[in-house]
């Protein structure tokens, strides 16, 4: 597909769409118990931020279906059931967030998984005090991350209503996408920093006005072929982000062909595999290996269909 095709492009219906995050969400429901950290994972720092960073993706995902109002009631029972579960049992209150901020001060991690949990009304008066006694020293500002990394500490300060330990607009400047390069050099790891760094600018889809005319100029130009590219390959975690992108743009397109193919690699239990088909494995093999592109296609379906069914009010 050429940049120009995108305007030929016939949107997906939203039927379609929601009926991908429905079957995801059933997915991640019924495999719940495998979020859970078990105590190999507690007995070192970095196994414990591994096993958070999923619980921390759920608790977005959760968020996004609540703010963007495309759940029936069905869905937004479940949602909410397993938000409660998350930040009860598998975070403990909180708990597990706090000790490792005792633990590893200095680490963003706490900071950036308590931030959707914090949104959706959920507090932890010593994880915060702890937060807020790492801010205030110089290390904080001082430590170095890639510049797309800098966006989503950024991002979870503004979820807490933190003042910014740095300019966003200066840290988005120096990300690859700030600097709009040449499209063709679109490898798998840039590739995730362009769609993360459209998640940290635009609050997980919350705000896309947010996006700089510039990027979502050279966005709406080049996208369109980087999602047939990928499609092509069969990377669907991939693809799943990258049409995330797609409706946080001025002009989505929501290409029912892309949809189509993308609803057609999800598996009939509703987990959508990283590439290709689904991997074989034990249950906790797999879920470790598809959780990621589900949680994808869930945030993917609900940005697309509030998209869908807004354009369709207009």
């Amino acid at each position: 597909m050429t940049p120009t095709a995108a305007s030929l492009a016939t949107p997906a219906s939203p039927a379609l769409l929601h009926r991908v995050g429905d079957r995801a969400l059933g997915w991640l429901d019924a495999h719940r118990e495998y979020f859970r950290l078990t105590p190999e994972d507690r007995a070192t720092g970095s196994a414990t931020i591994e096993r958070l960073k999923p619980i921390g993706e759920l608790a977005i995902n959760m968020r996004v279906l609540f703010r963007e109002g495309v759940a029936g009631s069905r869905q937004r029972t479940r949602a909410g059931a397993l938000l409660d579960f998350a930040w009860r049992e598998l975070l403990d209150g909180g708990n597990v967030l706090a000790t490792l901020q005792r633990d590893e001060p200095l680490s963003p991690v706490p900071l950036e998984i308590y931030a959707p949990f914090h949104e959706l009304g959920h507090r932890h008066p010593g994880l915060e005090a702890g937060l807020g006694a790492s801010r205030r020293t110089s290390t904080w500002t001082a430590l170095e991350m890639v510049p797309n990394r800098r966006l989503g500490v950024l991002n979870a300060e503004r979820k807490l209503g933190l003042a910014p330990s740095a300019d966003f607009g200066e840290a988005l400047a120096h990300t690859w996408l700030g600097r709009l390069p040449e499209p063709w050099t679109v490898q798998l790891h840039i590739a995730y920093d362009i769609t993360h760094t459209v998640f940290h600018v635009t609050n997980w889809g919350e705000a896309p006005d947010r996006i700089p005319p510039d990027i979502a100029g050279y966005l709406g130009r080049y996208l369109p072929a980087w999602l047939e590219d990928w499609a092509e390959l069969e990377h669907w975690d991939l693809v799943g982000e990258l049409l995330v992108v797609d409706a946080c743009l001025p002009r989505p397109t929501l290409d029912a062909r892309l949809w189509q193919r993308y609803a057609a690699a999800q598996a009939e239990s509703g987990a959508m595999p990283i590439q290709r088909a689904m991997p074989e494995g034990t249950p906790d093999v797999v879920f470790d290996q598809v959780h990621h592109p589900t949680l994808v296609a869930a945030f993917a379906s609900a940005m697309a269909t509030s998209r869908a069914l807004t354009t369709d009010a207009d």
